[in-house]
């Protein structure tokens, strides 16, 4: 599951969340936005013995670098069918200095629930019930698909994460502080059942609807309750006595409190549906050790079968993949992390989860008989200071530089066919631009998350980042053009899509000022695309469209609440998206009840309702030293400051000799502007920018201090 900021308050709880949603730095784990940085390998493997583990796992958790990751944490490590460690470091209650205890700590495992979910299919397929050649519609009677294509969704395209869906990721308010609330499976999926927007089987998208499904098909193929199947047909034969889905009972008593980025204890949730198949399990390290061995021995728990040798050898090779060295997924696993100039070793499969106050990873190198878990209260990066250090400590070889055929030039035409806008599958906020021609033998790239850097070809439809060794790879469509980039940074459990060739509008060209903004937007879907018709440049914006448009390209849907906080929006096509903006504190209305919908939005407007999101994220106090000219109301001054600051703005903003910004407050936002403001949320930095200003306020402190001193 993405993770979702630790909540307080109804309303602040969907403010931050939606503020992450903007500033591109929290939809996905931390971790996904740097690349593994594993520790130098030793000049030999050290055998991996109860004492070796103990002493690395002690080493590990004493570090420095590694204490500001966790707040309580805890690692079982198996081998040869016995557990070879089993540790717990740091508080599963920091404010009662209760310890972490591996055997008894109740941890969220998130995704990693997946993996529970995959084996319990392939139960059924074993007893005949399940097909994964055939339609899951086949095991839903009384499902709907909205598909286009002429081939069905497939029970092994849920598995695989390649089903095609538009994205349905878990809603703001699917995690919950009402631990009454009862929702089941089947009554969500019909509610939230995404259209098929990609040929099935062409790509691949990290889909946790995809896998909440699968529980479905479970379900109704098995004819038994999800989480009953689970307890009788896994949790019980596995020993897993403090595994399950319900934050109740002795579950509820032993669950570790979770903690959110900053320390802050997260108050206890429920999740919707009830039994999330996809994201809902509770465990303890102690019970996953059970169901590792289990599984690295065949699917033999010692007293009977939990799936036999062929089921789970089929659960282990890749069969989803861009390219050899960047695998993507298994009937229930992932690829791991890549480690530089190795890529993702299709040797090891993988499992990552996230949910608020929580994260996990469960590693397995079955070739080596040993499985790996760490699991920890408190969402972030352990995980990815974690693995690398383990692999180079213990399996170095999984780590080798990759076979690279010899370097063979590019050429210009060669490198031009990936030029474009890519936009990830998963969160469409997330664009990468690939460009030719500005380094010989290269592609540039540039995100608004990561600024830029290279990537040169190594292979058929391979490049790597010679600063990080970390590799991205293409995939072509059936005409041979460039379809998909799985890329190494921002998020490697899905792939972006290429954007469409602009075709431009009747008014507005290549050579328009504008250009640069709009037909990027055009390309990546956000404007007709079909050559015909007039974009109207200097067309005033109003209120509410700026409103929904805002929203759509942050990822985030209009409000359910019928009962609106302005008296003039019912019926109006955007009248969810207002509602949702008053609920986030982006707008508060003229004071009479009304909002004025179609009224035209001023600039100093636009960018107030944008602030007011992006302060949570960006302190005001930043851009206080922001000189502007020309006319702004006091009220947004500061929202003005923050937008010429970050670069949230087109050629209309002008610059006087003296730096002051003339924001052109007052006028109407036209459509031309709003294109560049949008565009700029794209591609400017603008978290690499704050935390430059960051970094640049605090020497500047401390070299005030000194002079105090002095």
């Amino acid at each position: 599951m993405n993770p979702v900021p630790a909540r307080k308050a109804p309303g602040n709880f969907a403010k931050t969340a939606a503020a992450a949603l903007l500033s591109l730095s929290l939809i996905l784990p931390p971790i996904q936005a740097a690349a593994a940085e594993p520790a130098a390998a030793p000049s030999a493997a050290k055998t991996l013995n109860a004492d070796n583990a103990k002493a690395f796992l002690d080493d590990f958790f004493a570090a420095e670098q590694t204490k500001a990751h966790y707040t309580g944490a805890a690692v079982v490590i198996v081998k040869d069918g016995e557990v070879v460690a089993q540790e717990g470091y740091g508080y599963a209650d920091k404010e009662n200095k209760k310890a972490v205890d591996p055997e008894n700590t109740v941890f969220r495992i998130a995704s990693v629930s997946k993996s529970f979910t995959a084996v319990a299919a392939m139960q059924l397929v074993e007893q005949g019930k399940l097909d994964l050649k055939a339609d899951f519609l086949t095991y839903t009677p009384g499902l709907t698909l909205d598909n286009p294509f002429d081939q069905p969704v497939t029970v092994e395209q849920l598995l695989l994460h390649t089903t095609g869906f538009e994205i349905r990721d878990p809603n703001l308010d699917d995690l919950h502080e009402d631990l009454g609330k009862k929702v089941e499976i089947e009554d969500y999926v019909k509610t939230h059942m995404p259209p098929v927007a990609r040929k099935p089987g062409s790509s691949y998208m990290y889909d946790n609807f995809a896998s909440l499904l699968l529980g479905l098909v479970v379900e109704k193929a098995s004819g038994e309750p999800f989480e009953d199947y689970m307890e009788t047909h896994l949790f019980e034969p596995l020993g897993m006595k403090d595994s399950g889905y319900l934050p109740e009972g002795a579950l509820k008593d032993k669950l570790a409190v979770g903690y959110g980025p900053g320390g802050q204890a997260v108050p206890p949730y429920a999740v919707t549906p009830t039994i999330m198949p996809h994201g809902g399990m509770m465990s303890t390290p102690a019970d996953i050790g059970k169901f590792m061995i289990a599984f690295l021995s065949g699917g033999d728990t010692g007293k009977g079968r939990i799936l036999n040798e062929q089921s789970v050898a089929l659960m282990e090779p890749y069969r989803s993949e861009i390219h050899p060295l960047l695998p993507n997924t298994t009937y229930g696993f992932e690829a791991p992390m890549q480690l530089p100039g190795a890529g993702s070793n299709p040797a090891i499969i993988t499992k990552a989860g996230d949910i608020t106050g929580y994260s996990s990873l469960l590693f397995m190198i079955p070739e080596e008989d040993t499985g790996v878990f760490i699991t920890y209260n408190q969402l972030g990066a352990l995980r990815q200071l974690f693995y690398p250090q383990f692999i180079a400590t213990f399996f170095p070889q999984y780590a080798a530089p990759a076979e690279l055929p010899d370097d063979a030039p590019a050429t210009p035409d060669d490198l031009a066919r990936y030029d474009g806008y890519y936009a990830d599958l998963r969160q469409g906020i997330f664009i990468t631009r690939l460009q030719s021609g500005e380094s010989a033998g290269a592609l540039q790239w540039s995100s608004s998350l990561l600024g830029e850097g290279q990537f040169k070809p190594v292979g058929d439809n391979l490049f790597v980042d010679e600063e990080t060794g970390l590799f991205a790879a293409f995939q072509l469509d059936e005409q041979g053009q460039v379809a998909y980039m799985k890329e190494p940074y921002i998020n490697p459990y899905s792939y972006t899509q290429k954007g469409a060739e602009a075709a431009g509008f009747e008014d507005l060209d290549a050579d328009h000022p504008y250009a640069y903004a709009v037909l990027p937007l055009q390309s990546l879907g956000y404007y007709p695309n079909d050559g015909e018709g007039r974009f109207l440049p200097d067309q005033a914006v109003t209120r509410a469209a700026y409103v929904q448009r805002l929203l759509t390209i942050s990822g985030l849907d209009g409000s359910p609440t019928e009962a609106y906080a302005f008296t003039d929006i019912s019926g109006h096509p955007a009248a969810a998206y207002i509602q949702q903006a008053y609920e986030l504190g982006m707008v508060s209305g003229d004071g009479q009840g009304s909002f004025a919908p179609e009224r035209a939005i001023t600039r100093q407007e636009a960018a107030v309702m944008f602030w007011r999101l992006m302060v949570l994220q960006y302190p005001a106090e930043l851009f206080d030293d922001v000189p502007l000219t020309g006319a702004t109301a006091p009220w947004a001054v500061q929202a003005v400051q923050m937008m010429v600051q970050l670069g949230l703005h087109g050629p209309e903003v002008t610059f006087a000799e003296d730096g002051a910004a003339d924001y052109r407050s007052l006028e109407p936002l036209t459509r031309a502007q709003e294109a560049a403001f949008l565009y700029g949320i794209f591609t400017q930095p603008t978290d690499i920018i704050v935390a430059e200003l960051t970094a640049a306020k605090a020497e500047s402190d401390a070299g005030e201090k000194t002079d105090d001193a002095a």
